[in-house]
């Protein structure tokens, strides 16, 4: 049974917390958050309020890192020199740079580092993949990515580093949509370019996007549309729709559907969904989680690693490099970055 910590008490630690204590493979042990008052929400389990303390006294075999974007990174090379493997929720990092970073912080450690892009896991997600390899569809012409989303002004005010260039990187492409642009870069292959505009189309006062959108080229041919907007009134189903030399299949409300040749969509298969969590985490975590804990048993690579979240991070670096011209935004190619490639 692996020893697990827990790094950070906020909103997704539930869900971590949960995956915990859902896998086979795992024990709770230890949590940390610099406020004491959440110890009462674990009364059995030791509390610290000292990462250093922690890593320190608890032996730990595994550690998850629910912490701000700009403490991703030191805290995971703090973790892995401790000798503890690290289940880390996303983004690799607060900026492609630092996920350069994590990259060598991989090479130099014999520890595992999972990012948690878990709805890779999704058995709609899943399904689709499946279909696009093994069924006689033809070829991916196409991809949109949507994701509409609500977050009042408190969401920020309550966090501020989530409003903070030097703290969460990016807005809404690096902490809402960040799992659609990965899913994007999974089906479409090898990234080639992006064009880009970020803006802000609430009132709050942020440093970062609230709103994007972009085109991306893939090698492969394929095209891909993406928008996210954290500037909508509610939280609306995420979208994925993917276009075919043969079908159109479209991910919406957990559901895979296929569009029929009258226009009709038909369901085939339906995420799991985890009963009191916010709709759009899903079950993936717990599969994820689970997956991660075994591929330490075992010594095997079955997770998402470091070098696998490296293309959403390069997503988000060229989004930026793109709209940063204020009179139009250029179309900025991979290679005009220090790309990392296994």
């Amino acid at each position: 049974m692996l020893r697990v910590g827990l790094i950070g008490l906020g909103d997704v630690s539930p869900i971590h917390v949960h995956g915990i204590h859902s896998s086979e493979h795992g024990e709770l042990v230890a949590v940390c958050d610099l406020n004491t008052e959440l110890s009462s929400n674990f009364p059995e389990i030791p509390f610290f309020s000292n990462i250093d303390r922690m890593l320190e006294k608890m032996n730990l075999d595994v550690v998850h890192i629910c912490l701000p974007h700009d403490l991703h990174y030191p805290i995971t090379q703090k973790c892995v020199e401790h000798g503890v493997h690290v289940y880390l929720e996303k983004p690799l990092a607060m900026s492609y740079e630092e996920a350069l970073k994590q990259v060598e912080v991989q090479k130099q450690t014999d520890k595992k580092i999972c990012v948690s892009f878990q709805n890779r896991y999704n058995a709609s997600f899943e399904r689709l993949i499946h279909i696009l390899e093994n069924e006689d569809v033809g070829d991916v012409t196409s991809i949109k990515g949507l994701v509409t989303w609500f977050r009042p002004e408190s969401y920020y005010t309550t966090k501020p580093w989530r409003g903070k260039k030097d703290r969460a990187g990016y807005g809404s492409i690096i902490n809402q949509s960040i799992h659609t642009l990965d899913l994007i870069q999974l089906i479409g292959g090898d990234l080639v370019s992006c064009k880009a505009v970020l803006s802000n189309l609430t009132d709050y006062d942020i440093e970062v996007e609230d709103t994007a959108s972009a085109t991306f080229t893939f090698k492969s041919g394929v095209k891909a549309f993406f928008h996210a907007t954290n500037a909508y009134t509610e939280n609306s189903s995420v979208e994925i729709q993917v276009i075919t030399e043969k079908e159109k299949f479209t991910i919406k409300d957990s559901r895979l559907y296929i569009t029929n040749d009258e226009g009709r969509k038909e369901v085939i298969v339906e995420d799991d969904k985890l009963p009191g969590s916010k709709f759009y985490y899903g079950a993936g975590h717990m599969h994820l989680i689970n997956r991660f804990y075994e591929s330490i048993l075992n010594d095997t690579d079955d997770y998402v690693t470091v070098e696998d979240a490296i293309p959403s991070m390069a997503m988000i670096k060229l989004m930026d490099l793109s709209s940063n011209n204020t009179k139009r935004p250029e179309r900025i190619k991979l290679e005009e970055i220090s790309y990392v490639t296994s």
